[in-house]
């Protein structure tokens, strides 16, 4: 018998989460920005970020395109090296350490620090090697036993188990929308990172995959700290518990999700979340 599934709180709800949401306030951030700066070029596309994220909580970006949400996202994990003429100035401490610290192993940390996109991207393979191809690429894939189990238990941590479990050897571009972009949430989990990005990893599915999705990621900060860039508000207001206001290179405003939408701090972010401009 399949498990119930969990229920997202109501936009509606937000406001009355408030003892919900307060991040224990001894517990060191998972993530911390020092007065980052984010060049492409001679363009300075974020500017004096300062941040600290807490572990096994969602925190949302939100913000108008352009804005610098989605650059800042990518610096966590710094995929943004891969785009030619970028530079970084300040620090992003991850667990304490200067993930742009001299000798840092790039590889190892994307493997801690998973990335899923916002478009679904399978590989042109079965479900099955979907999964275990990160497994394999990274040494972590042991016997077949074992990458068995873990392809497994990724598909199960990404509610999909139950959907694919009899057609794991079919080919995962056969999968609709909804469940491709579950698929890669398996992936990235198969190594058993400490924190998930996802850059609007719902945007481009109907509002049925949209919840599937909602649903995972409220039940997946359990064990990861997750970090969302959405465009969406109600998705926002439905699974984060913290929410950073992103503006023109700038974070305006950075707090509890309830207190975001119900009582922000800064007469810009009142104007954005009620919709006076975006």
């Amino acid at each position: 018998m399949n498990s119930p599934r969990s229920t997202v709180p109501s936009l509606a709800a937000v406001a009355q989460r408030d003892g919900q949401r307060q991040a224990a306030p001894d517990r060191p951030p998972k993530i911390q920005a020092d007065a980052l700066n984010f060049y492409y070029g001679e363009t300075r596309a974020l500017q004096d970020i300062s941040v600290g994220i807490q572990p096994n909580l969602v925190t949302a970006f939100i913000g108008p395109s352009g804005c610098g949400k989605s650059t800042f996202l990518r610096t966590l994990n710094r995929m943004n090296d891969i785009i030619p003429g970028t530079r970084v100035d300040g620090r992003v401490l991850i667990d304490g350490s200067d993930i742009y610290g001299p000798g840092v192993d790039v590889v190892g940390l994307r493997r801690r620090v998973g990335m899923v996109f916002q478009k679904s991207n399978p590989f042109p393979k079965s479900v099955f090697d979907n999964i275990a191809y990160g497994l394999r690429v990274n040494g972590m894939a042991g016997n077949r036993a074992d990458v068995v189990a873990r392809v497994e238990e990724s598909l199960r941590q990404a509610a999909l188990w139950d959907e694919v479990k009899d057609r794991l050897h079919d080919s995962a571009l056969a999968m609709s929308g909804g469940q491709q972009q579950r698929l890669c949430i398996a992936r990235a989990l198969a190594v058993r990172p400490d924190i998930l990005l996802m850059d609007e990893p719902a945007s481009a599915l109907d509002p049925i995959a949209t919840q599937r999705i909602e649903e995972l990621v409220y039940d997946l900060k359990k064990t990861y700290t997750i970090v969302i860039v959405t465009h969406n508000m109600q998705q926002a207001a439905r699974v984060s518990d913290f929410t950073a206001f992103f503006w023109l290179g700038r974070m305006v405003e950075y707090d509890r999700t309830d207190k975001i939408f119900t009582n922000p701090g800064e007469k810009l972010t009142e104007e954005y979340v009620t919709g006076r401009f975006g």
